[in-house]
């Protein structure tokens, strides 16, 4: 008689180390999952989110560095001449110019130039950024857009690089004015047009007011409220924007763009335009 024994083996696998890309796409995915987590719970915002609203309130806070409180757009001759003499002439001046003005006009500037960037239209975004550049109505207002445009970029191009900044840039072939430059650098860091429109007119009403407050003289408390009564029409000139195509570029603010033309001859001035 035969006895056999059998013996029971275990089997083990073996690890195979993970592939290099494997790992790479691991690590990409795992930041885009934290980039999409909110910062401190559900009521705070996504990191990305948090970004933008850092780099639009920096680059359109009075202290970025583009000289927008050497410029005036006008109301310094509106004051002398006698159109701007309180409060309420200066809110209904602002209120115009925002609605039927410059402020509608560098909003549609900026949102197509900021759609052309993103989606990477180059000869689109040349032909926009010319036609803002022409569409200044006086040399100082020319003058004031180019200036604040040129240094905007200049600024972002030192502190706030990033992919893709130069190649929008050099598309718009020198042309840019303080609406185009703002969208262009928007876009180059993916912040979306929207409240990137609300901070840009915010910031434009807000240099505004404080040309108005020095002109005047206006209080402190006087300039917020102002500022607070101008909310509306600063939320709708962006939101019709926003909407708005290039044929719909138009101002009927007549006075002020006079007023920006006879600054340059005035006798004394505080402002460059």
């Amino acid at each position: 008689m035969t006895t056999i024994t059998a013996i029971p083996m275990l089997m083990t696998a073996s690890k195979v180390p993970a592939r290099p890309r494997r790992r790479a796409v691991a690590r990409t995915r795992a930041i885009k999952q934290a980039a999409a987590q909110p910062i401190g719970g559900h009521d705070a915002m996504k990191q990305s989110e948090a970004a933008a609203l850092y780099r639009l309130m920096t680059w359109l806070s009075p202290s970025f560095p583009v000289g927008a409180f050497s410029y005036s757009s006008g109301i310094e001759w509106a004051v002398e001449a006698g159109d701007i003499v309180d409060a309420g002439s200066l809110r209904d001046w602002l209120a115009a110019m925002l609605a039927q003005g410059p402020g509608f006009c560098d909003g549609v500037f900026l949102a197509h130039a900021h759609r052309a960037a993103s989606s990477r239209d180059d000869a689109g975004l040349r032909e926009i950024a010319e036609l803002a550049s022409a569409f200044a109505p006086s040399r100082e207002r020319h003058l004031e857009t180019s200036a604040q445009g040129r240094a905007f970029i200049d600024i972002a191009r030192a502190a706030w690089n990033c992919d893709g900044l130069e190649q929008m840039v050099s598309c718009c072939d020198g042309a840019t004015v303080y609406p185009i430059a703002v969208a262009v650098v928007s876009a180059a860091h993916a912040i979306p047009l929207a409240p990137t429109m609300q901070a840009f007119l915010h910031a434009l009403t807000s240099n505004w007011i404080s040309a108005g407050a020095r002109l005047i003289p206006l209080g402190q408390t006087d300039s917020q409220r102002m500022l607070a009564l101008l909310e509306p029409a600063v939320v709708s000139t962006a939101n019709r924007a926003l909407q708005a195509s290039l044929d719909h570029l138009g101002s009927a603010t007549f006075r002020a763009d006079l007023a920006s033309m006879r600054h340059e001859t005035q006798y004394t001035r505080l402002f460059r335009s």
